[in-house]
């Protein structure tokens, strides 16, 4: 159980949720003291407007204005700033939430810190007495508490080795097998990866998790892009663009998450998670802008920029997954900066090659406030990758629809007919708000857990 939950207890206290149209009716059913002190206060029942309420011992509780929007209302961020906005060591049970599955993730979310790093123990968050039935939102927070560990945690403490263990880990913990591979199989296997990562003291690796919730479920192949430090190789970023470079591994650490929550939710699948554990550096050994790199699938590419490495370890990934002939293959990454420029840090980018499981993960997305957006599979721009000496150039030859190109590249190595999902995240939050602290952040991975279920449900027999 997160330290931000507890069993219930008798000192636990209201917390009222209440909606400006609500608060005549909660004003009421209060103490008279209580309701004239809210009165008195001026106390609207706006979106995040807060008030603790005095009592003859003390505290008697407190009142969270909802505001008037009913979506914002019932989305976990209404409740995501209440661990650190009620007194420490305080103790509380919701009153009043529109939807106590989401009030209850979105408390979860707003007490994580990651302070593991710190000489001083952190604030202790207010605890929450979970109410019955949310235990999967409870194993939801755990899985994004994790994921968000492994996004912050520096490049010096989470490296290759270290990114593949806390997949081992993740293994151990669920009853799956894992893999791992490196050396000189990874050189013959995965030639792309170890091009990506030749430059680097720390070796790649390749982190295979294999679960089976159902031993004839449909397999479910998820690939995450695991770059730990990104310095752009020979392409170098400049210093400003390599400060949360960190976080190149977010993709994985967001596949990470999401095979977490299917497996914790018994999902009745065959799962696969590859994880590309990579550094991309620079040093002698470094490869090269022009060099040409043999891809698993047999593809040969050109290096038109070095700091286009994401897509090259995706490339392995998503040959290897399409070789165990899986009923669904869903890749994330950190991937372009394009992504972000059209969308913003908080929509990650959607690319399907069918229109499915694209729906699919755009309704589940928006049931469970965590969006994502699609984006089209431009085939015009497919040329834009065609290189003189080699199948394809690593880079677009244009300035433009940078997100667009880089899934069209990855679309090479997927197999024909097989439907695919690719997600390009950003896996950051820029500054704190309620339910999500600046730092690592796990995008897409609730409403792909979701849009898997719902797939697997409606092909099952019992769903037809």
């Amino acid at each position: 159980m997160l330290d931000c939950l507890t069993e219930a207890t008798d000192r636990a206290l209201p917390l009222h949720a209440v909606a400006p149209d609500g608060l005549p009716a909660l004003l009421a059913s209060l103490p008279e003291a209580s309701a004239g002190f809210l009165r008195a206060s001026g106390f609207s029942g706006k979106a995040q407007e807060l008030r603790l309420l005095p009592g003859g011992s003390g505290l008697a509780g407190a009142v969270l204005g909802l505001g008037e929007d009913p979506e914002t209302a019932a989305a976990p961020w209404a409740f995501g700033a209440m661990p650190f906005a009620l007194p420490e060591g305080s103790c509380w049970r919701i009153e009043g939430a529109p939807d106590p599955v989401a009030a209850t993730l979105g408390w979860c979310l707003g007490a994580y810190r990651f302070a593991r790093l710190k000489s001083r123990a952190p604030r202790r968050p207010a605890s929450l007495v979970a109410p019955p039935g949310t235990e999967a939102a409870q194993q939801q927070a755990e899985a994004i508490w994790a994921g968000r560990d492994l996004v912050n945690q520096p490049a010096n403490h989470l490296g290759p080795a270290e990114l593949s263990a806390a997949v081992a880990r993740l293994a151990a913990a669920q009853g799956a097998s894992f893999e791992e591979i490196s050396g000189s199989a990874l050189e013959q296997g995965f030639p792309a990866v170890a091009a990506v990562g030749q430059g680097s003291p720390r070796a790649p690796r390749i982190a295979i998790l294999r679960w089976q919730g159902a031993p004839d479920g449909p397999l479910v192949a998820l690939c995450g892009k695991g770059v730990c430090f990104d310095t752009g190789g020979l392409d170098l970023k400049p210093a400003a663009a390599m400060l949360r470079m960190k976080k190149d591994m977010g993709g994985a650490a967001a596949m990470i998450a999401t095979a977490e929550m299917l497996m914790r939710a018994k999902a009745p699948i065959r799962l696969l998670l590859l994880v590309g554990a990579v550094e991309n550096s620079v040093s002698g050994a470094a490869f090269r802008p022009m060099d040409v790199i043999r891809t698993r699938q047999g593809l040969t590419v050109e290096i038109g920029n070095t700091d286009a490495e994401g897509r090259l370890v995706l490339a392995d990934l998503l040959a290897f997954a399409c070789e165990q002939a899986p009923d669904l293959l869903i890749d994330a990454a950190t991937l372009t900066g394009a992504a972000r420029v059209a969308l913003g840090p908080d929509l990650p980018a959607l690319f399907s090659n069918d229109t499915e499981l694209a729906q699919s993960i755009l309704l589940a997305g928006t049931a469970v406030h965590d969006a994502v957006w699609q984006l089209p599979l431009m085939k015009n721009y497919v040329s834009w990758l065609d290189s003189s000496i080699a199948d394809m150039n690593n880079v677009s030859s244009k300035p433009m629809a940078g997100a667009v190109v880089a899934a069209l590249f990855l679309q090479h190595f997927v197999s024909p007919g097989l439907p695919w999902a690719h997600i390009d995240l950003y896996a950051w939050n820029d500054q704190s708000r309620p339910g999500r602290p600046e730092g690592g952040e796990i995008q897409a991975a609730r409403a792909l857990a979701r849009a898997v279920t719902a797939l697997v449900s409606k092909r099952s027999p019992a769903g037809r």
